[in-house]
């Protein structure tokens, strides 16, 4: 039997199980099924990555004698970013592996919600090995993603519709956090806020299921919790210093948003991949050779800071001998804080895998430490500096994220800070305020709003009209009139044609003008003048042009409306003819459109 009959008896298989699932499963049963399964296997997939990223790591640092770490920090970063880039290249080949969550937003808004089936594999090797290997990022974009495409091919796989397909997405993404960080509230919160900004009570059931099954999977199979939690309270006398750090939080995320952008055009600048794992490789090296908390995830730093261990980020430096003086302890913090933003950004932007989820994190959470830490060296009070460690890093995922509730819930969880819950709603909100008001994107939709694909369910009207592209809405079923032609010679196709308008081509395909049908049944039937005249005599210039390469259907309704018409003729750059593009073409186009984005459940 060979593979083209195998697979048409699959898929006359899968149609007919699609068949009786249909009468016998309503379709909102169905997404629950298939939520429980997302769930599952999202939460495999988060086991199985951390399971493999520990491992690498701690086969490398445990192997190496400590004399010599310093040594293999140069060369390690710099050897996993390769692997990755040479995986992508020589392994996947045609097929193109994109990083961040940006990229599960554009498939949301642009794809159909269509994610590549290999992203559930190739996410988890190469974030894995890039991690390893010392890249100094997180693994839980790279988790999202492998998720997403989960639950995308699952739904596509059933034959499901965009807004079941897009559910199934979500629920992957929230499988993907929640086994990723052993927190459920948290997934399911980052699909809303994320990914479904505009969500109804239903939404909600599918994700619990997917990032409870996930939770429950993830501790089955590697239990490992990624910090120890601790149980403690917050006094009324700290809150002007948790305002105070707001602040600072909320500055420090427009300042990584904008760093993000800068590193990003310089690694653009680089054309040849390899140059690039070369100078990030190289970069990062020589940054964790100088602050050994850059290697990795970066959590095991926060984690000792959490149990009291303030030195610990300087003992194991090149500085370890100055371990006991405060201030070395506080200016040693800060450069390594700035310091994780750079190897965060090149370790991405040099061709490893990961997300800023992770260093958003590790970045709060330091600054969290040296500004506590600060104030207890004035002498001025005592602060708790574990509470404030875990409301920086809080603060820092809700400015960088533009997702408050994300760090609200997600921090709450994973260090058990629910004593916390009002300074964590305080500076999560403050920095998220001050983040929003100086940068109207977060570091996720920034590149989709420059590029026009991101769907924003603020201007919805606007945002729709962005998803549309003009050849989606081009009419070419016209009569056309050659120049010699007269309107005697085409008075047949005239008088027959549905259109009321007909353009004036060229044999070479140029567009010279327009008639009108009432123009040339007054002509025909004597009324006016013309009749024996060339089409090119009677011809009149069009109020305006669309022209298909540099005009967007916002644009083209702002000329529909500044000149009072119904239709406009679309040229190419060279100025042949294409076709019309009417009001009634683009409304048809934005109800299907708007239906598609409405509700995700009926």
């Amino acid at each position: 039997m060979n593979s083209k009959t195998l697979r048409g008896r699959l898929n006359r298989k899968l149609d007919a199980l699609n068949h009786w699932r249909m009468h016998k499963i309503s379709n909102r049963n169905f997404i629950i099924i298939l939520a429980f399964v997302v769930g599952i296997i999202g939460g495999i997939a988060a086991s199985v990555l951390k399971a493999l990223t520990h491992f690498i790591a701690s086969t490398l640092q445990d192997d190496v004698d400590w004399h010599y770490k310093y040594s293999f920090y140069l060369f390690f970063p710099l050897l996993g970013i390769l692997l990755s880039v040479l995986y992508v290249r020589k392994v996947l080949k045609a097929k193109h592996l994109e990083h961040g969550i940006t990229p599960i937003i554009y498939a949301i808004s642009r794809k159909s919600s269509q994610i590549p089936v290999h992203n559930v594999y190739s996410q988890i090797v190469t974030s894995a090995i890039t991690v390893g290997f010392g890249g100094s990022c997180g693994l839980e974009a790279p988790i999202a993603m492998s998720g997403s495409a989960i639950g995308s091919n699952t739904g596509r796989f059933f034959g499901l519709q965009y807004k079941e397909v897009t559910m199934l997405l979500a629920c992957g993404a929230a499988a993907g956090i929640a086994g990723a960080f052993d927190s459920p509230l948290a997934g399911m919160v980052f699909a809303i806020e994320i990914l479904l900004p505009e969500f109804s009570i239903p939404v909600l059931i599918p994700l619990l299921i997917s990032a409870a099954m996930a939770s429950v999977v993830a501790q089955s199979l590697y239990s490992e919790p990624l910090f120890h939690t601790f149980s403690t309270e917050w006094e009324v006398s700290a809150l002007f210093f948790y305002l105070l750090l707001a602040l600072l939080v909320g500055g420090y995320s427009v300042y990584f948003a904008k760093i993000s952008s800068i590193v990003k055009n310089w690694f653009t600048n680089i054309k040849n991949p390899y140059n690039k794992v070369w100078v990030s490789g190289i970069s990062l090296g020589l940054m964790i050779f100088i602050f050994p908390a850059l290697y990795g995830e970066g959590y095991i730093a926060i984690q000792q800071i959490l149990n009291g261990q303030f030195n610990a980020i300087v003992k194991n430096s090149l500085f370890a001998d100055y371990q006991d003086i405060g201030l070395v302890i506080l200016a040693y913090s800060v450069l390594t804080l700035f310091a994780k933003s750079f190897a965060a950004l090149f370790t991405l932007n040099g061709g490893g895998n990961g997300g800023v989820f992770g260093p958003s994190l590790v970045m709060g959470g330091l600054l969290g430490f040296a500004f506590a830490y600060g104030v207890n060296l004035t002498g001025i009070t005592e602060l708790n500096v574990p509470n404030f460690v875990v409301v920086g890093m809080a603060g820092a995922l809700s400015g960088i994220m533009h997702a408050p509730l994300t760090g609200v819930f997600l921090i709450a969880e994973i260090t058990g800070g629910y004593g916390l819950m009002v300074p964590l709603m305080l500076v999560t909100s403050i920095s998220y305020l001050i983040n929003r008001s100086i940068l109207k994107y977060s570091i996720y939709t920034k590149v989709l709003a420059d590029s026009g694909d991101l769907l924003s369910y603020e201007d919805k009207d606007r945002s729709v009209l962005s998803m549309m592209k003009v050849r989606y809405v081009l009419e070419t079923n016209f009569v056309i009139l050659r120049p010699e032609e007269t309107p005697k010679m085409r008075q047949s196709d005239i008088i027959h044609s549905k259109r009321n308008i007909f353009p004036i081509v060229t044999e070479k395909g140029k567009l010279l003008g327009i008639l009108y049908s009432e123009r040339l049944f007054s002509i025909l039937l004597g009324e006016e003048e013309g009749i024996d005249q060339p089409f090119s005599k009677l011809a009149e210039t069009p109020t305006d042009l669309v022209k298909i390469h540099e005009e967007d259907m916002e644009s083209v309704m702002l000329k529909m409306k500044k000149d009072d018409v119904w239709i406009l003729p679309v040229i190419d750059k060279d100025g042949n003819y294409l076709g019309f593009v009417s009001k009634s073409s683009v409304f048809n186009k934005y109800r299907a459109l708007l239906m598609r984005q409405g509700h995700y459940l009926e």
